[in-house]
């Protein structure tokens, strides 16, 4: 044997012998800071042990948890993706790599659709999905910025803050220091006391509202773009939801506000407008009058950690984004956006039958129930056992969320009446 694979091998086998279990990687030590599991997971880990402990019920359980649609994509917007996969079984219509920002004319038709000129095609990045591109906003940010979110709030906002190293610890009442807290309640019309929330570098704003399914006026909003610009902070409003709004004169976008494009950054998505949760496809505009203290754009930071950090999203999805911003796309987001808020009315419905006080179902796909100060985990066990329905806990969106209950619109309409018939039948979980 060569001499030197001599050497190798007694080298490997000298490795092998001093090998230990473990790694010598420390663990990166704001994940150690994080509570428990990510929501979601933790609501669908509760109904797996409950189907392992229950089998002959799990058959009969509803779910009006998570936020995922449930019917299928319409005939036209399914079209754009048929097409845009058909394209890459021919030489002519083949494409590999695509911009990281997006197709262009999928950026210009957003533009255009969604915020009728109000922004520009070079200000739209589009991505596979918000939440997505929320983590990535915190990546440009850094650790050095101080967040606030609202108080019930979707987690991410408040994970990925933690992940990013913006905070400290937890404390016994749910709140990590360092993360400014923003109670939006009803006795606030689940708006922030802006005069008195402490200055943050970054404010995290979704209206339609995700838990509370609250949607935020002109006058607040108004309101909140102009304490921004008061403090040099930037306001990243999340639109997800903003398609279900019907009632006329409230904003869809933040950039319905003047002055928001100095101050303000928008994540969308189509997940809610068209079906698209599974097939992942979403935007953000960042406006070019944005800028950091030192007068650098923060579009180009954003554009960045697209290009280093993201390879564009798939090419046949973004036909399929194309066909969703067309009339005849439009007209059936309209009528799945109108299924669901139908939805929405039977589970209001079902808050009324139990004589509880709730919000949201309106201009929004969720029914947030107040528990006369239950606790919204246990409200959510007694449900799924006695009822074998699957709701979410407001607990899981942050302190001031612990005595509500968030009810999802997104589901089958049979579904929806099914619920509120077995749910009905047992007031005493919430009396």
């Amino acid at each position: 044997m060569d001499r030197r694979w001599a050497l190798r091998l007694g080298l490997v086998a000298s490795w092998a012998a001093t090998a230990v279990a473990l790694s010598g990687v420390a663990r990166n030590v704001n994940f150690g800071k994080l509570q428990g599991g990510y929501l979601f997971p933790e609501v669908n880990r509760r109904r797996r042990a409950f189907a392992e402990a229950q089998p002959e019920l799990a058959s009969k359980v509803i779910s009006l948890g998570i936020g995922d649609t449930t019917q299928p994509i319409p005939e036209h917007i399914l079209s754009g993706l048929v097409e845009g996969a058909s394209k890459l079984g021919t030489r002519e219509g083949y494409s590999g790599y695509g911009a990281e920002q997006g197709n262009s004319a999928l950026r210009e038709r957003i533009a255009q659709y969604v915020y009728k000129g109000k922004v520009s095609a070079d200000e739209v990045f589009v991505s596979d999905g918000a939440k997505c591109d929320i983590a990535r906003l915190q990546l440009m940010f850094g650790s050095g910025v101080t967040s606030a979110v609202q108080d019930p709030s979707y987690p991410v906002y408040v994970d990925t803050s933690v992940m990013m190293g913006q905070t400290g610890t937890v404390d016994d009442k749910g709140q990590f220091a360092g993360l400014v807290y923003m109670p939006c309640l009803p006795e606030n019309d689940f708006f922030p006391d802006l005069e008195n929330t402490p200055r943050a570098d970054v404010y995290y704003f979704c209206s339609p509202n995700n838990p509370t399914g609250a949607v935020a006026t002109r006058a607040q909003l108004e309101a909140l773009v102009a304490r921004a610009r008061a403090d040099g902070s930037i306001v990243v409003f999340d639109a997800a939801y903003a398609p279900f709004i019907r009632t006329p004169g409230v904003p869809k976008s933040i950039f319905d506000i003047d002055g928001a494009e100095t101050c303000c950054i928008e994540v969308n998505s189509f997940s809610k407008y068209a079906g698209f949760t599974g097939v992942r496809l979403g935007w953000t505009v960042v406006p070019a009058a944005l800028e950091y203290a030192d007068g650098f754009k923060v579009r180009d930071d954003f554009n960045r950690v697209m290009t280093t950090a993201f390879n564009g999203a798939s090419n046949v999805v973004q036909n399929g984004g194309l066909a969703c911003l067309t009339d005849e796309g439009m007209a059936e987001i309209d009528t799945l956006i109108e299924y669901y808020l139908g939805n929405a009315e039977i589970l209001r419905g079902l808050a009324d039958d139990l004589d509880l006080k709730h919000y949201g179902g309106l201009d929004s796909p969720y029914v947030f129930l107040d528990l006369n100060g239950k606790n919204s985990w246990d409200v959510f066990s007694a449900v799924l056992e006695e009822a074998q329905v699957v709701t979410i806990p407001g607990a899981g969106f942050g302190p001031s969320g612990l005595p509500f209950l968030r009810l999802s619109a997104f589901a089958p309409r049979a579904a929806c009446e099914e619920a509120r018939d077995r749910i009905s039948k047992l007031p005493h979980i919430f009396h």
